[in-house]
């Protein structure tokens, strides 16, 4: 880790995008999700839900990271929520135009109805975590929820600062599980709203580990690695065991669950250990994978469903063939769309410095410029975001 960038991160982002799309070309493909019925070798990819909960996790980290350095200190309400805006809002409204005419003029998306005003207002407005409304893209979910998050950040550094983080995540988490055991009787709803409550403690717990590595190298030399996988065994035993069938009905506790293995990864691959693991993680392919993850994640659903519905299944049908073409196809042009969608509306707004720069270019100077961009960038660290 240096100044700039946190090696490693880039690849993580990029390759939780990428199942996220494999995720979705499956489920689309075989239809009666989460009642699979395709070959058990592709299985594995019916747990998309979890890298999203990961996603979380790797923001509140990256967000967190430079006020952790400076005493939990977020440096401005001002500069965070103009920076915050800049990076996630153009990308999203562009992509929120792009569903709306593929989910008009091509095909809407499945389970829901064709996109109305509501919608526009609701989407525009980020506030689908908060009200229902027909969809022009399943995937913008988790963003509604991101958004929300971010304005619970400040006060989650408040309670690092006056309690310490540990407690921090303890106070955050503790209303979570006793509204599923009290309200709820251990078995809460799983509906389409509102998840950004229970999804607190995710954010919450990249941000304690935002603490970890601002404590020195003494915590960074544990064994997070082995204590990861770990903390991985019961819940990933008990996910692989009952399937996603099951996990689908029981989200909002498993959602809890994997998140201590998920941390404590996040902190192995800070430290840099296993080091061939990070190496690999912070390879070109990864990082320019992780570069345009942000833009692969907003746009990749409407291409999918499109190329599913509109030239697989009219000629394929459902079954492996057709997963792979369709794979093959919605994979291929979300990731050169992605490609331009990243350089047309991300690498402009990464940062408040550029955005001036894009509005009024500079005037040359001696002397080092300062970009804005100091430690994050995005959702991430230096280059790239994940996202929802």
């Amino acid at each position: 880790m240096n100044r700039k960038r946190v090696a490693g991160l880039d690849g993580l982002r990029g390759l939780c995008a990428l199942y996220v799309m494999l995720f979705h070309c499956w489920a689309y493909t075989f239809r009666g999700f989460p009642r699979y019925r395709g070959p058990d070798w592709l299985s594995w990819l019916g747990f998309g839900r979890l890298s999203v909960v990961f996603f979380l996790v790797l923001s509140g980290f990256s967000l967190a990271l430079g006020a952790a350095h400076n005493g939990w200190r977020l440096g401005g309400l001002a500069r965070y929520a103009r920076r915050r805006a800049w990076r996630i809002l153009p990308a999203y409204w562009a992509a929120l135009a792009f569903s709306l005419v593929v989910a008009w003029a091509v095909v809407r998306q499945p389970h829901s109805p064709e996109p109305d005003a509501g919608s526009v207002v609701i989407y525009t407005l980020l506030l689908q975590d908060l009200f229902a409304g027909p969809t022009p893209n399943g995937a913008f979910w988790s963003i509604g929820v991101e958004v929300l998050l971010y304005g619970v950040l400040p006060l989650l550094l408040i309670l690092c600062r006056r309690v310490g983080p540990a407690v921090m995540l303890g106070v955050v988490t503790l209303p979570v599980v006793v509204v599923g055991f009290v309200v709820f009787d251990g078995s809460p709803p799983q509906g389409d709203n509102w998840l950004a409550p229970h999804l607190v403690p995710a954010f919450a717990a990249g941000v304690v580990a935002a603490g970890v590595v601002a404590a020195g190298d003494r915590l960074r030399r544990l064994p997070w690695a082995g204590l990861a996988l770990l903390a991985a065994i019961p819940a990933g035993a008990l996910i692989l065991y009952q399937g996603s069938r099951w996990m689908v009905t029981h989200y909002y506790w498993v959602d809890l669950a994997v998140v201590p293995a998920m941390t404590l990864f996040l902190l192995a691959v800070v430290s840099g250990r296993p080091a061939g693991l990070v190496r690999l993680l912070d390879s070109a392919p990864l990082r320019g994978l992780g570069s345009i993850s942000y833009s692969l994640y907003l746009i990749h659903l409407p291409i999918v469903v499109a190329i599913d519905k509109k030239v697989v299944a009219p000629q394929l049908g459902h079954g492996t063939v057709a997963f792979v073409v369709t794979t093959v196809l919605a994979g291929g042009f979300s990731l050169i769309g992605a490609w331009f969608f990243a350089k047309a509306f991300e690498v402009p707004f990464r940062s408040w410095a550029d955005v001036r720069n894009v509005l009024r270019p500079p005037v040359p100077a001696a002397g080092v410029n300062d970009d804005g961009r100091g430690v994050l960038t995005g959702s991430g660290v230096r280059s790239g975001r994940w996202g929802g």
